[in-house]
């Protein structure tokens, strides 16, 4: 009787398991043009290797290290992998469960009033032994899908831990690329800053010699003692900044932040317009939006859960097994007992607690489909925003090169008028700091520029595809 149980439950299982909810992206209560409304947008599709367009050997070694080995992807799959084996044991809850017990027992019993005839004082007793082994199974049947859709919700969870871990793989190799890019910057400013030390250090020698002749006042020797003082300050903090951004690069690549580290010393050229694809193509390529519509989608099946929980429950619980005085006669089928059990549990007044409980899960499903809607808004502002900001910077980086070439042709012509006694020296001291001022302007723009189009690859959602499965998910094949 119970093999014929067991081969029901089996069947019923294999028909019965849960399945990975269909991915559905709510329909937002605004109209989404056709298009970017930026005019250098172009369509297309990224590339998961998205930093590859940079042309940059060093930079993508560091990515591939920063992948493999930051802790914070670590700590990401580590949440993934949780996911995973809370998915599969709510999927254990569809089945039944089967269990098998020994026991054994010794018991003595004194029949007080029947004494020993023949033994004055002494009572009358038993001594009495027991073993048993048994085989339980019980099962839960799913009348109305609330441990399938506790199952599924548990597949939306992992489905959103993916989605999340993508996003912190897409973040890492965004802040990777930012902190290259931020070093190739910070070390063209420790090479301008160190030019501008060897400059002034040369104006100082030819004031002092002006001076020592008696052409100059001490005014301007002075002046431009002050002027490579600063310079030299200058340098410094340009070399503190390279110092703090090498160890943070350190840190996001997994290392001991010991400064020591082989650091590119150029930026790259921009490289050509980003394809940005269609805004209505964006929810299905932002990793956030596809781990928000994943959370949606866990409340909504929640909700009905709660709502099966003011159904009736079915049960069956079966146990078979031997109960004898010897060891021996365990496996004595003449010894054998079993039972079957089998119950319905109906919830009749509970205070409120399961209305209440359906209430809840129907606000948590509104609250998440107000956050997916604010997500999928802000996403579709930062497209927009990093689109405009590539004309803007662009046009700006070609306004600072212009200015740092007439800035240093001005201090060349104010260096030639001082030298000829027709113009001063604070007009040459001017002209020194204009020309530095522009040509560190310069530098910071262009890193700007390259990492406004990092975040045009981040905003667009870089391709969104796992770089590397860190654990085997059979659950969420056919995605």
């Amino acid at each position: 009787m119970t093999l014929r149980i067991f081969s029901c439950v089996c069947l019923i299982i294999a028909t019965g398991c849960a399945s990975v909810p269909a991915v559905q992206h709510p329909t937002l209560e605004i109209a989404l043009p056709e298009e970017w409304s930026a005019e250098n947008s172009r369509s297309g599709a990224l590339e998961v290797t998205w930093w590859e367009d940079f042309d940059d050997s060093g930079l993508a070694a560091a990515i591939d290290v920063a992948l493999s080995q930051n802790y914070d992807l670590r700590a990401a799959t580590a949440r993934l992998e949780q996911a995973a084996a809370a998915a599969e044991a709510t999927e254990g809850d569809l089945q039944p469960t089967l269990q098998t017990t020994f026991n054994g027992s010794r018991r003595k019993q004194n029949f007080v009033g029947f004494p020993i005839p023949g033994s004055e004082g002494q009572v009358l007793s038993t001594v009495s032994t027991n073993y048993g082994v048994s085989l339980d199974l019980s099962w839960e049947i799913d009348l109305w899908g609330r441990l399938r859709n506790t199952a599924r919700a548990a597949l939306t969870d992992l489905q959103a831990s993916a989605a999340d871990l993508r996003g912190v793989q897409l973040s890492i190799a965004g802040q990777t690329t930012k902190a290259w890019f931020a070093i190739a910057e910070a070390q063209q400013q420790v090479d301008l800053s160190r030019q501008t030390v060897r400059s002034f250090q040369s104006s100082v020698e030819q004031v002092q010699e002006r001076f020592n002749a008696g052409i100059r006042p001490a005014l301007d020797l002075r002046l431009a003692l002050l002027n490579l003082s600063n310079a030299e300050a200058q340098l410094q903090q340009s070399l503190q900044q390279f110092d703090g951004t090498v160890r943070q690069l350190q840190l996001l690549l997994g290392q001991y932040a010991d400064g020591q580290f082989e650091t590119p010393t150029e930026l790259p050229e921009i490289t050509p317009e980003v394809p940005a694809g269609l805004p209505a193509d964006l929810v299905a390529r932002r990793p956030d939006l596809a781990g928000a519509e994943r959370r949606l989608a866990g409340f909504l099946i929640r909700a009905d859960v709660a709502r099966s929980d003011l159904l009736p429950r079915l049960s069956l619980t079966n146990a078979t097994g031997t109960a004898t005085d010897g060891l021996r006669s365990l496996i004595d089928g003449n010894f054998g007992v079993w039972s079957l059990l089998g119950n319905v549990v109906a919830p009749l007044w509970q205070g409120g607690r399961l209305r209440a409980q359906v209430e809840r899960a129907d606000a948590q499903g509104a609250e998440a489909l107000a956050n997916y809607a604010n997500a999928a808004l802000t996403a579709y502002a930062e497209v927009e925003t990093a689109l405009a900001s590539e004309e803007f910077l662009a046009e700006r980086e070609r306004h600072l090169t212009e200015s740092a070439l007439q800035a240093r042709a001005a201090e060349r012509l104010a260096e030639e008028r001082y030298r000829a006694g027709l113009e001063n020296y604070i007009t040459v001291l001017d002209s020194q700091r204009s020309a530095v001022s522009a040509e560190a302007s310069l530098i910071t723009a262009r890193q700007t520029r390259l990492e406004n189009r990092v975040d045009l690859y981040l905003a667009l959602g870089g391709g969104f595809e796992q770089l590397e499965a860190p654990v085997q998910l059979s659950v969420l094949e056919g995605q």
